[in-house]
């Protein structure tokens, strides 16, 4: 799993439950299928400014609200390498464990041109209503890394 992806799930834990300690963190880390060490976890915490307080972890002040993930067009940018289209369906070609924030931020998006995605390790499936919506998705990816 990617460091953007790692990075987004801890900061869903740390705004939905207290966590008190490394432990508890990697622990539920691994449950939601990120396995660290404690010196991954270590930079991890330094790296998002994490605040340890008698309540646990927290963001940084001002954070709360941008909870997760870039900007869709970063997101692109940096980590779509290819795009391609079938029938109602595109397929999106992502750099090693990046498929599952961009699959998540296309989602967050709400394009009408998407009824979902499926995102893996390095592919995302994205799912439209037509062939039409489908060459429509596939151009505006385009746009980002082209």
């Amino acid at each position: 799993m990617s460091k953007l992806s790692r990075h987004a799930v801890i900061r869903e834990l740390i705004s939905e439950r207290e966590i008190g300690s490394q432990d508890e963190l990697r622990r539920a880390l691994f449950h939601r299928g990120h396995r660290v060490t404690q010196a991954t976890l270590s930079r991890d915490i330094h790296e998002l400014g994490l605040v340890k307080t008698a309540e646990g972890y927290k963001l940084p002040l001002g954070e709360e609200s941008e909870l997760s993930l870039p900007s869709i067009e970063r997101l692109i940018q940096t980590f779509v390498y290819d795009v391609k289209t079938a029938l109602n369906q595109v397929v999106i070609m992502t750099s090693p464990g990046s498929a599952q924030p961009v699959s998540a931020a296309i989602d967050a998006e709400a394009w009408e041109e998407v009824v979902g995605t499926i995102g893996g390790d390095d592919t995302i499936l994205a799912i439209t209503p037509s062939a039409k919506a489908a060459e429509k998705l596939a151009q505006r990816l385009r746009r980002y890394f082209a």
